[in-house]
């Protein structure tokens, strides 16, 4: 057996010395690191072991002694036990360097670049209620249909009204559809043995617009009385213009299905970002912060540095909203997008708008843009903003072989940043600084954009 400093069930008075990259407090004992939650560096607190485990263990806050000065009072403590909002108990401007740091530490650490300047992080004035979508299980607790969000690595569902950082609109929109539900005794999904009906309710709404979409993610297609729920939401609801039933019958983490039905209305919402319209549909991605994505996006266009005569490639592009938002500053936008509603809506918003010097195509990058240099079509300037698994390989590799300029990379993910930021550097690309933008207040997640030029 493996001795270590601590065992299970004891209890320690300890103090707090860092925060984990996820905002945990860490103490240790002996060199042993114990994480805990709600615990903040400074803070002297008495803990009981939840978990030891062969690298570190887990604790839990019993008596909180002496507290930081930067601590700061939560409403509601499930929004940490969740992750809701793990950050809330630190005030906002530590928040934010916190953030910076976390940036630092992968670009010393994974990138090996210590000499790239990371600048503070921009913030925001009101940082909460700013989530334009909700994504919410569906749960029976003590025979009854509730919705709120599930306890940090379980899938044991805590019922929550308000999450803090969503749009208060929504919040009050998840309550009043819930009731709904329960007056029709809709089934509720059962996850171990995947069975029952309703898995998750999934809301957006416009910020600009307050266009409000409904999709009620179901085991099954067939939906008793589906069209009357519908209608009974949109009576209670009158910003709603659009309810679809999105079908997923796997027995899986992922939250949407392939097939879904338009119960009402439409099956997009339209909302606006740094002045033009931008059509959204149920899969299509779009960023949750509104107010901070034009912030970080005008931010990229800064560093970009366009010129009317710049062709752009806007490479995991969506619904267009990168490239549409810098059409009219250049001479040509190409993009490409693996979800085909979202390039139907790409193509869409392009007429909504008026634009003519952008085309959108279904596709990898890594297949597309080969065929794009065949085909003799040479960008100055290659967006980047892919999901948090970072780029591919072959994709950097295709990207430094278009010769670009310019490569402005936005990512949502320090560590798969710094991790393409070394493969960038085998093709002489380089970044001299970075820019994190807190787009997820009260959350450990940061964005960064940077732009990469042939050194």
């Amino acid at each position: 057996m493996e001795d270590f400093p601590i065992e299970k069930n004891q209890e320690l008075e300890v103090t707090i010395v860092d925060l984990t990259h996820l905002g945990m407090g860490i103490a240790k004992i002996e060199g042993y690191p114990i994480f805990i939650e709600n615990a903040l560096p400074q803070e002297k607190v008495r803990i009981r072991v939840l978990k030891v485990g062969k690298k570190f263990g887990f604790g839990k806050v019993l008596t909180l002694i002496q507290e930081s000065p930067y601590r700061q009072a939560v409403e509601n403590e499930d929004l940490l036990r969740t992750g809701v909002a793990p950050l809330s108990h630190l005030q906002y401007k530590q928040q934010l360097e916190f953030k910076q740091e976390q940036v630092k530490n992968v670009i010393v650490k994974t990138a090996k670049m210590p000499d790239i300047q990371v600048k503070d992080t921009i913030g925001m004035e009101q940082p909460f209620g700013y989530r334009n979508k909700a994504q919410i299980p569906v749960r029976k607790i003590d025979g009854v249909l509730q919705t709120g969000f599930y306890r940090k690595n379980s899938h044991e569902l805590v019922p929550l009204d308000h999450f803090y950082i969503q749009d208060p609109a929504i919040d009050a929109a998840i309550v009043v559809i819930r009731e709904i539900l329960q007056q029709f005794e809709v089934k509720v999904y059962n996850e171990k043995n995947n069975s029952g009906f309703l898995r998750h309710i999934v809301i957006r709404r416009g910020y600009q617009t307050h266009e409000m979409m409904v999709v009620l993610v179901t085991r099954k297609e067939h939906f008793f009385q589906g069209e009357k729920i519908a209608q009974k939401i949109q009576e209670k609801l009158p910003e709603v213009v659009s309810i679809i039933q999105n079908i997923n019958p796997k027995q899986t983490n992922v939250i949407l299905g392939a097939e879904e039905k338009v119960l009402l209305g439409r099956n997009f919402i339209y909302d606006q970002l740094l002045g033009k319209t931008f059509r959204i549909s149920a899969k299509s991605f779009y960023q949750v912060n509104t107010q901070q994505a034009e912030v970080l996006y005008q931010k990229a266009f800064d560093l970009a540095d366009l010129k009317k005569s710049d062709v752009v490639v806007d490479a995991y592009s969506g619904i267009g909203t990168i490239g549409l938002s810098l059409a009219d500053q250049v001479a040509h936008v190409y993009g490409m997008e693996t979800i085909k509603q979202a390039v139907v809506d790409a193509q869409e918003n392009a007429k909504l708008n008026d634009i003519n010097n952008a085309e959108y195509i279904a596709g990898k990058a890594e297949t597309i843009m080969p065929q794009w240099q065949k085909e003799g079509i040479q960008p100055n300037v290659i967006f980047v903003d892919p999901p948090r698994k970072g780029l591919d390989q072959s994709f950097i590799e295709t990207a430094c072989e278009m010769n670009p300029e310019k490569i402005v990379y936005i990512s949502c993910n320090p560590a798969t940043m710094a991790r393409d930021l070394k493969v960038f550097a085998e093709s002489g690309y380089f970044t001299d600084s970075i820019q994190p933008v807190d787009l997820f207040p009260q959350t450990h997640h940061v964005e960064t954009v940077m732009v990469l030029q042939k050194h």
